[in-house]
C-alpha cells in the first residue's frame, strides 16, 4: 500500500469519525470546535504558509459574523447565501487591509494589521445594525433550500461540518498547488523569489485575501450555530486566540491548527465553569510550555519524531 493511498484512507477514516461525532458527543460543542478549527486553518495559510503574522484576523471573522446574522435576521435570506454574503464581505475587507499592509514586512505588518482591526471593532460598537455592546442576538438558524430545517442541531451539525469540509480541501489545495509552492518560496526567501520573476506583493495579497475569506466563512457559520454575533468576535482577543490556536497545534502543518483548535475549545469549554477567570492563565501556561518545549507545536513535534526514527 503506497503512501497516497494510506494517506486516502486516513482522510476517510477520519470523515467516518465526524459523521459518527455526534452520537458520543455534544453537536454544538463539536460544531464550535469545527468553526475554530476552520478559522485556524484559514490564519495558519497566512502566517505558516506564507510568513505573514496578522494581528487583525478577529476583523473577518466577526465582519462576516455581523453581515451573515444581519443578513438572516433583517433581510430574511436564506442560510447558505447569508454565509455566502459574509464570506464575501470579509474577502472584501481582506482586500481592503492586505491592500494597505502587504508591502510592509515583520512586526509592520502585524501591528498595522491589529490597527486596521481596532478600527472595526470600534465601528462594529457605534454601527446601529451590530447591536453595539449587545451584540446581534436573536439570529435564525433557518432552513436548507427550505426542506431541511436547521433548528434541529443533529441537521445542522451536518450543515457545518460539509462547509468545514470544503473550506479544509480548499485550503489543502491551495498549498499543495504551485501558487502554494510560490507562497512557501516567499516564506524562505522572499528576496530570491522577487529575483526569479515572481510578483511577491500579488502573491502576498491574493493569500492574504484567501485568508480572510475563509476566516469569514468560519465566522459566518459560527453566528449560524449560535444565533448571535458579538464584540468578541472582532475583539483583538480573538485574533490572539487563534495565534494560539495555530501555534499550539504547529504552525505550517495541515492537521496543526485543527489539533490546536480542538485543544483550545474543548479545554475552554471544560474549564470555564471550575475555574472562571483563571482559564486565560491556563491557556497562557499552555502557551508558554508549547513555545519553549514544543516549539514546532503537537503535529509539528510528532512528525519529526516520526521522521527522526524512520
Amino acid at each position: 500500500m503506497n503512501k497516497t493511498t494510506l494517506i486516502r484512507l486516513g482522510y476517510g477514516l477520519l470523515l467516518t469519525a465526524l459523521l459518527a461525532a455526534p452520537q458520543v458527543a455534544y453537536p454544538v460543542l463539536l460544531m464550535k470546535v469545527l468553526c475554530f478549527a476552520l478559522f485556524a486553518c484559514a490564519f495558519n495559510l497566512l502566517l505558516g504558509y506564507t510568513g505573514l503574522l496578522s494581528f487583525g484576523h478577529a476583523a473577518f471573522f466577526g465582519t462576516a459574523a455581523y453581515v451573515a446574522g444581519y443578513a438572516m435576521k433583517a433581510w430574511l435570506l436564506p442560510t447558505p447565501t447569508s454565509i455566502l454574503l459574509g464570506t464575501l464581505a470579509a474577502a472584501a475587507l481582506g482586500w481592503l487591509f492586505g491592500s494597505l499592509a502587504i508591502r510592509r514586512q515583520g512586526i509592520y505588518f502585524a501591528m498595522v494589521t491589529l490597527a486596521l482591526a481596532q478600527m472595526m471593532y470600534f465601528f462594529f460598537i457605534q454601527a446601529p445594525f451590530t447591536g453595539g455592546e449587545d451584540g446581534l442576538q436573536g439570529v435564525p438558524r433557518g432552513s436548507l433550500f427550505g426542506i431541511v430545517s436547521l433548528a434541529d442541531d443533529l441537521n445542522l451539525y451536518y450543515f457545518v461540518l460539509a462547509i468545514c469540509v470544503a473550506g479544509f480541501w480548499l485550503i489543502h489545495r491551495t498549498i499543495h498547488s504551485p501558487f502554494g509552492q510560490v507562497l512557501k518560496a516567499i516564506r524562505e526567501n522572499e528576496g530570491r523569489a522577487i529575483s526569479l520573476g515572481y510578483d511577491v506583493a500579488r502573491y502576498k495579497l491574493l493569500a492574504f485575501v484567501l485568508s480572510a475569506g475563509l476566516a469569514g466563512l468560519a465566522g459566518a457559520t459560527k453566528a449560524v450555530v449560535f444565533g448571535f454575533a458579538s464584540l468578541t468576535d472582532a475583539h483583538w482577543h480573538m485574533s490572539g486566540d487563534v495565534v494560539l490556536m495555530t501555534i499550539v497545534g504547529g504552525l505550517g502543518t495541515i492537521f496543526g491548527p485543527v489539533v490546536g483548535a480542538s485543544i483550545i475549545v474543548i479545554l475552554e469549554d471544560q474549564l470555564a465553569d471550575k475555574v472562571g477567570s483563571l482559564v486565560s492563565v491556563i491557556m497562557g501556561c499552555i502557551f508558554v510550555t508549547c513555545v519553549l518545549l514544543f516549539r514546532r507545536g503537537i503535529v509539528g513535534e510528532i512528525a519529526a519524531l516520526k521522521q527522526r526514527y524512520s
